[in-house]
């Protein structure tokens, strides 16, 4: 069984490029796979591999400086959803574009996932979804606003023209795991937004903590990485994806006339040339040729 295990952590890093050779050592050592994203607010990752090796992981990344508290979402597979390991080096480690927001003071109140309920109960709250229009539509809270948004750096020209809507409302937000929520809530407070507050640790603690019997939550939680997506308890749902417009699919879509494994689906049949999908027809060949190795190509991961 494979251990994975989804953090962040926001703090400063003075020098980045002392921290990331000894991660990418250690990563490598313990056979560890997935993505870490390191810059100078801070680390984001998601990463697989054996208890123990994930162990050893979170208590190097603990002892980096104000990173003592930092607190994994753990969940398990038959095998990594990872193909390697890489320790990259980024301006923000979600990118909002807001350069001036300040996610370790400034950010709202924060909202355990037991107490999240009473939340989306309160008529006098705005749930809003900050993630992506792909991700909303496998899976949400009944009721939260949905901003359409293709990417987070589009949230706030989104709440610039609708802010006017929710003047003098108590905000709440949620994301995937908490990190996306850090900035909205702080980038809300810097609007002057008195009452927010966010989920803390996101849907994947949500779905973690709260049984499927007292839950709120609909539909799935899409996930970045071979799993797609997940449910209550964590437990790998039943989505596929288009490796062209890396969008989560019902398995159901398969069956659509624009669906072709690897090339296109019925969400992205009108964005790519058909140039593009010939270099993808290749992709998906190299893909088939490794595969008979017994090998994994690189181009197979999310």
């Amino acid at each position: 069984m494979t251990v994975i295990a989804a953090f962040y952590r926001f703090t400063a890093f003075a020098d980045l490029a002392t921290l990331q050779g000894p991660l990418q050592a250690l990563c490598k050592a313990q056979g560890i796979t997935g993505t870490l994203l390191l810059a100078p607010e801070g680390i984001n990752g998601t990463v697989a591999g054996t208890r123990a090796a994930i162990d050893a992981l979170l208590h190097h990344l603990r002892g980096l400086p104000r990173c003592a508290g930092l607190e994994p979402k753990i969940s398990h597979a038959d095998t990594s959803p990872f193909g390697r390991m890489k320790v990259r080096l980024k301006r923000e480690i979600v990118t909002m574009g807001q350069p001036d927001i300040d996610p370790l003071g400034n950010v709202g109140r924060y909202v355990e996932p037991g107490d999240w309920n009473a939340v989306l109960r309160d008529p006098d709250a705005v749930v809003i979804d900050t993630r992506n229009a792909y991700e909303v539509a496998i899976g949400s809270f009944a009721g939260a606003v949905d901003p359409g948004t293709a990417s987070f750096g589009e949230f706030p020209t989104w709440w610039a023209a609708n802010a006017a809507r929710f003047q003098g409302r108590r905000i709440a937000m949620f994301c995937t795991g908490g990190i996306r929520c850090e900035k909205s809530t702080a980038f809300l407070r810097a609007q002057g937004v008195k009452d927010v507050m966010h989920l803390q640790g996101g849907i994947l603690k949500y779905l973690e903590d709260v049984p499927a019997s007292d839950s709120l939550w609909h539909g799935s939680c899409f996930v970045f990485d071979d799993r797609v997506s997940v449910g209550h308890g964590l437990v790998p749902g039943d989505h596929v994806l288009c490796h062209a417009c890396r969008r989560p699919l019902d398995p159901s879509d398969k069956s659509r006339p624009e669906y072709e494994a690897g090339v296109s689906c019925h969400l992205c049949l009108d964005i790519f040339a058909e140039a593009d999908r010939n270099r993808f027809r290749e992709r998906m060949r190299q893909m088939e040729l490794a595969r008979a190795r017994g090998a994994r190509h690189l181009g197979a991961d999310v």
